[in-house]
């Protein structure tokens, strides 16, 4: 069995945002980058359901420009067995859905993970793109994925509970936690990822379809204001005439 995994470069959780001077762009200058933590859930489920399998093959698939290949050869340190980058920076989901589908359309692949969403733009959009895309079913956002033959059967959280659905290969699915415990690489895995493939394409397909006019930061945060519980009265005065929340 084929299984492709997209995974996204993201700053570090701990990062401090800044943009560059015109507010058009993320200032990367500074930051770590790491893979995106919910594709680690998609890309360790991924090598778990190859190994119970007895064989199989793992791809990873990034949208990105050279600067993301350390995350790439980790992703390969992990269990992956050959990789593929699309030489382009991730504008908008459906370019990066456009070149996800077009790479996995040539790869014959079974079942096709990524993460629910990235954790700098959490848009949540990219699964069913592809999916759509491609004319398979997709399955978000999945908390458990379990294969027999070629039957997956996933659990998926839905509002005030969770629902139980089978699928038959090819499909996508997003993934969450507690679908797994992530891997971290172990030395043997460092050490076999620097000859493993990483194949570079160029993208096809349309431009992105949507450009960033600015970006700006949240406003701070404002002082504290204690009422007394016996002052209701002066509580919703506040509430209309300062926060403008009734």
């Amino acid at each position: 069995m084929k299984f492709l995994v997209c995974i996204s470069n993201v700053p570090d959780t701990t990062t401090k945002i800044t943009f560059t001077p015109d507010n058009k762009e993320f200032n990367k200058a500074g930051v770590q980058f790491v893979i995106n933590p919910w594709d680690e859930y998609a890309l360790t489920r991924a090598i778990e359901l190859k190994e119970a399998q007895g064989g199989g093959t793992v791809t990873v698939l990034n949208v990105g420009e050279a600067d993301t290949e350390p995350n790439i050869r980790k992703a390969l340190a992990i269990g992956a067995d050959d990789a593929i980058r699309v030489n382009a920076a991730p504008k908008d989901a459906f370019f990066v859905a456009e070149q996800i589908a077009n790479v996995a359309k040539d790869g014959g692949y079974d079942v096709i993970l990524m993460g629910k969403e990235s954790i700098d733009y959490n848009g949540f959009q990219v699964h069913g793109m592809v999916g759509e895309l491609l004319g398979i079913p997709t399955v978000a956002p999945a908390m458990k994925l379990d294969l027999s033959g070629n039957t997956a059967t996933l659990e998926r959280e839905i509002e005030g509970g969770k629902e139980i659905v089978e699928v038959n290969t090819p499909f996508v699915a997003s993934c969450q936690q507690p679908m797994c415990e992530p891997r971290i690489p172990n030395m043997r895995g460092i050490m076999t990822a620097r000859t493993k493939p990483l194949k570079v394409v160029e993208p096809t397909g349309d431009a992105p379809r949507t450009e960033v006019t600015e970006f700006a930061l949240p406003p701070k945060k404002q002082g504290v204001k204690l009422i007394p519980a016996e002052n209701a009265g002066e509580l919703i005065k506040l509430l209309r005439n300062e926060a403008k929340v009734i």
